[in-house]
């Protein structure tokens, strides 16, 4: 038999590179309820009562006018930090007195003409082509009903029920945003046969004995959302190991946008391309063309002609092809076969992506906490397995 241990991590809501991400998203979803063709690329930086948000936007909507005169940045932001739940009396990063510095500009027409259908005199495609050159990666499996690794899936199960108790303000009033959860899990031949420890770190009030919030996650959160056949008598659970966490968020230490990029995607089980996806609209192809790569492999997954797949694709600024598809099923089925079907399947166009998984939507804030993939929610369109009786039939 082969065994081997697995973990993963994931971190909450208040976690200073979350809260980043969080602010990037927010600001990226209010200019697409103001114009589906916005183009935006939106960078923050959290530390102590500071936020720095900067980047490029363009929202063709409003012509020349600033960006302020249809959307209240400040007013975004805020509301994003205050929906995390930074409003404590205590708490130093608070939503109603930070500090904001605002640096956003609007796109280089450098950029938009590599990436505008029309484009410039020198471009050679006049499609839409890819807003970035880079490599993106999907990835499924069969290890859990979402068909993501279980390790990130368990990790992710914890933090929102942190969340999830922390926001409905009834057990637990002591809890605070920031928090991270780890899972590593043993595998037998391949399969997830225990849990093999469980680490919780949660930022909490001051008043709050170690013991009792050591309980409270065995028992209220770890022993309720993780599968009971994998915990076992030897499961060992780590819970505020250094002790004490009152000091959190961007006060105790500083955020970025897209720091967070293996908890974002499957944990490290699957690889990860060249970026991150918060803050930037679905032109980027870091974004769209690896919500594009999940949902082939999950439908290839889906319709059994693997257990395991990864799917990698490269493109280059202003082409409208992928310059490589490549398939992995890491011995699980027939690679040359599988690529086959997904080729007649799906079409890998930057726009194309764009239309198949209606992507000029503001559902982006959807997607920043626990994860961009394995959530029941049907505006995550990347989550569907719609095409696995079509890529059957094309396998055949």
């Amino acid at each position: 038999m082969s065994t081997y241990i697995f973990s993963s991590e994931s971190v909450g809501e208040g976690h200073p590179d979350k809260v980043a991400d969080t602010i990037s998203d927010a600001i990226l979803d209010a200019c697409l309820t103001i114009d589906p063709k916005s183009r935006v690329a939106c960078e923050t930086f959290v530390k102590s009562n500071i936020v720095v948000v900067g980047g490029e936007i363009t929202i063709p909507k409003i012509g020349q006018k600033p960006i302020g005169s249809v959307i209240n940045i400040e007013k975004v932001i805020r509301d994003a930090v205050r929906g995390i739940g930074y409003v404590n009396s205590d708490d130093v990063f608070h939503a109603d007195s930070i500090f904001i510095n605002n640096y956003l500009t609007t796109q280089s027409p450098d950029i938009a003409q590599g990436v505008d259908a029309k484009g410039a005199d020198g471009k050679k495609h006049k499609e839409q082509g890819a807003g970035d050159q880079g490599i993106m990666f999907g990835y499924a499996c069969d290890e859990t009903p979402e068909l993501m690794p279980a390790p990130i899936m368990f990790a992710h199960r914890l933090g929102r029920e942190l969340t999830r108790i922390r926001k409905a303000g009834k057990l637990a009033k002591w809890l605070r945003p920031d928090a991270k959860s780890q899972v590593a899990v043993e595998y037998t031949n391949g399969k997830p046969t225990r849990i093999v420890n469980v680490v919780i770190s949660t930022q909490h009030a001051a008043d709050v004995s170690h013991a009792e919030i050591e309980k409270f996650c065995i028992e209220q959160v770890i022993k309720k959302v993780l599968p009971k056949n994998l915990l076992t008598k030897d499961t060992e659970y780590l819970i505020n190991p250094t002790g004490k966490f009152v000091v959190g968020g961007p006060q105790g230490d500083s955020g970025l946008t897209g720091r967070k990029i293996i908890v974002d995607t499957y944990g490290g089980m699957g690889r990860h391309g060249g970026g991150a996806f918060s803050g930037k609209d679905p032109s980027k192809v870091d974004r769209s063309a690896a919500y594009m790569g999940r949902w082939v492999a999950k439908n290839v997954v889906a319709a059994g002609l693997a257990s395991k797949c990864e799917v990698q694709f490269a493109y280059a600024i202003g082409h409208p092809q992928p310059l490589s598809v490549h398939v992995d099923t890491f011995g699980t089925g027939d690679d040359s076969k599988v690529l086959s079907a997904v080729l007649k399947v799906f079409s890998f166009k930057p726009a194309d992506i764009v239309s198949q998984l209606k992507l000029l939507r503001p559902i982006y804030s959807k997607t920043t906490n626990y994860g961009h993939f394995g959530k029941d929610d049907a505006d995550l369109t990347w989550e569907k397995t719609d095409k696995a009786a079509a890529l059957k039939k094309a396998y055949k």
